[in-house]
């Protein structure tokens, strides 16, 4: 039998971490087995287990797939010769409210993360890498701000670790509500207007000041 290349290891590898998303959204990552994955992806459960030691190293793989995307589209916010990082992040967060309602493969793994993926028993595992990413995402967004305050867009005085706990919570209550009620109104167009309001509150809270 000839040697299977990196190339055709990497091309089973994404179809299990797709057929992963499929069944997870399906049936919640409980109720999935490694079983179910290689079904779906036409693959024996032998060919799965040689990629991913668990269903949770699937589910953190998939995972680190949209963040390794997301960072892409992050890049140009977090530099710092950037003259325009508030614009920049205007339109950042646009994109990702936006990619949700537009990008299946993003709306899946965020339905997943979201409503699909209970932080308990075997799933317990996955608590910390999920804070260890929150903990970075909470990063990148105070140094975005820190970037606005360097270039006079927002109050020097701006709170900045505060300030990226409620960007944070904001933008993923959003995504959050409207997964579960996709009908209620439509994100991608109330998406300017939603990050508007959320860059008004950063530049005039005062509950977003540091104490004098």
């Amino acid at each position: 039998m000839a040697r299977r290349t990196k190339e055709d290891a990497e091309i089973t590898r994404q179809q299990i971490l797709d057929s992963a998303e499929r069944v997870f959204a399906e049936r919640g990552v409980a109720h999935t087995t490694m079983a179910d994955i290689a079904s779906d992806a036409g693959v024996s459960r032998g060919a799965v287990y040689w990629h991913f030691a668990s269903k949770i190293d699937v589910l953190d793989a998939m995972l680190a797939r949209q963040r390794d995307s997301n960072k892409v589209v992050c890049a140009a916010a977090l530099a710092a010769d950037e003259h325009d990082p508030l614009g920049q992040m205007h339109t950042l967060l646009c994109h990702f409210l936006a990619k949700v309602v537009l990008d299946p493969q993003h709306r899946r793994v965020s339905d997943i993360l979201h409503h699909k993926c209970e932080l308990a028993g075997e799933q317990q595992a996955l608590r910390q890498r999920l804070q260890d990413t929150g903990d970075e995402i909470d990063h990148d967004i105070a140094q975005t701000l820190g970037n606005a305050i360097a270039h006079g867009q927002l109050p020097a005085d701006l709170d900045l670790p505060r300030a990226a706990i409620a960007v944070h919570a904001y933008i993923h209550g959003l995504i959050d509500n409207w997964l579960l009620r996709p009908d209620s109104y439509p994100l991608e167009s109330e998406a300017p207007a939603l990050v508007a309001a959320l860059l008004d509150m950063l530049r005039h809270s005062p509950a977003l000041r540091r104490p004098a």
